[in-house]
């Protein structure tokens, strides 16, 4: 029997790249319709009940008629969509976590709910080391002054120049899939590793990295950069106090998540002196409104949250979502279901029998 899948990509994770994912997994057993979704032309936001998700509840709707299978990044799985597509069986999210699916109304519904992951630690571990660099050596205003026309020679004066990695201490704020690439590659450049993460043992770090609190972090680290997650524990982490708390002349990084900093407190640290830079691709308001007081902070390197955006993010995005259509099709275990609720004991779905379907 053939299976209809809904392909629901956007301009990152492209519906070719799910729909050629899907068939060179399965094989001839499908039947893959398309639908592109808005993102990242139009930005993210709330659709009904659900967070980040881009389109309307109505064209996904219509998309999903007939749909046993949906793989996307974005689209909204609301519990609006679960009532009105009955075939929808498995919905997959091409991102480390499904915060655009209504997980209770999809396990209710019978619908498992699986995500990807890990999808972009390297990316991002790169970019962020990108970004340490940038704001470190001051590259971005170096560039800028020398197009301008500006030879700043007055950058090797020592009051001026910038920070080298090698020889320093660097703090780590999380050790997770990102956290850890990041360290190699610090370590490669001859840093000194530390690492704040209560939740990873003592044995699981390198014999270059080493754990301390949060406070001896902060006190002894030139650099800090971010990798912790956002829950009620992290939200505002790294507040005035801990700033405060920093070396004078550090710098904080962060392409984790925008609540974990106050970054009035870090704008007033930039302006004192007190950082000595700071580089952010994330932020507590996306996009960051014209008036913010971060966009006119001296030293400051910002992106618009693409450090997870490199084209070998959206074909592993695409991989992994069709790993888990293969299994679901042939009766294997799901490898990242987000509602396991649905799951037999050993992981294989119950053909929607949760709910009443």
């Amino acid at each position: 029997m053939t299976t209809t899948v809904l392909a629901a990509g956007d301009r990152f994770v492209l519906p070719g790249l799910l729909s050629d994912a899907v068939r060179a997994r399965v094989g001839a057993d499908v039947e893959v319709r398309e639908l592109e979704l808005p993102w990242p032309h139009v930005p993210f936001g709330p659709v009904a009940e659900v967070q980040e998700a881009s389109g309307t509840e109505e064209e996904l709707i219509a998309a999903l008629r007939g749909a046993r299978v949906c793989v996307t990044q974005l689209a909204p799985l609301t519990e609006r969509v679960l009532a009105a597509c009955p075939d929808l069986e498995l919905f997959c999210v091409s991102r480390g976590g499904p915060v655009n699916a209504n997980l209770d109304a999809a396990t209710r519904h019978g619908v498992a709910v699986c995500f990807a992951p890990g999808r972009n630690a390297a990316a991002t571990a790169e970019h962020t080391l990108g970004l340490i660099l940038a704001a470190a050596r001051h590259i971005p205003d170096l560039h800028a002054d020398l197009r301008a026309g500006r030879w700043r020679g007055d950058f090797y004066d020592y009051d001026n120049c910038g920070l080298g990695i090698e020889g320093a201490a660097v703090g780590l704020v999380g050790y997770g899939a990102i956290g850890r690439r990041v360290a190699a590659a610090l370590s490669a450049l001859g840093a000194r590793v530390l690492v704040y993460d209560p939740y990873v043992a003592e044995d699981a770090l390198p014999e270059s990295a080493a754990r301390v609190s949060l406070d001896e972090l902060l006190a002894q680290a030139r650099i800090v950069s971010l990798h912790a997650r956002l829950t009620p524990e992290t939200r505002g982490l790294i507040g005035e106090r801990e700033i405060a708390a920093m070396r004078p002349g550090a710098v904080l990084v962060n392409c984790a998540r925008g609540g974990l900093v106050d970054y009035d407190a870090v704008r007033r640290a930039l302006e004192s002196g007190h950082l000595h830079a700071a580089a952010f691709d994330v932020y507590p308001e996306e996009p960051v409104p014209p008036g913010s007081g971060l966009l006119r902070a001296p030293n400051v390197v910002l992106t618009p949250h693409v450090a997870g955006a490199s084209r070998q993010v959206a074909h592993t995005a695409a991989d992994l979502v069709s790993a888990e259509v293969d299994r679901f099709l042939h009766g294997r275990p799901l490898a990242h279901c987000a509602n396991p609720a649905v799951l037999d004991a050993d992981g294989v779905y119950r053909n929607g029998s949760v709910g009443g379907r």
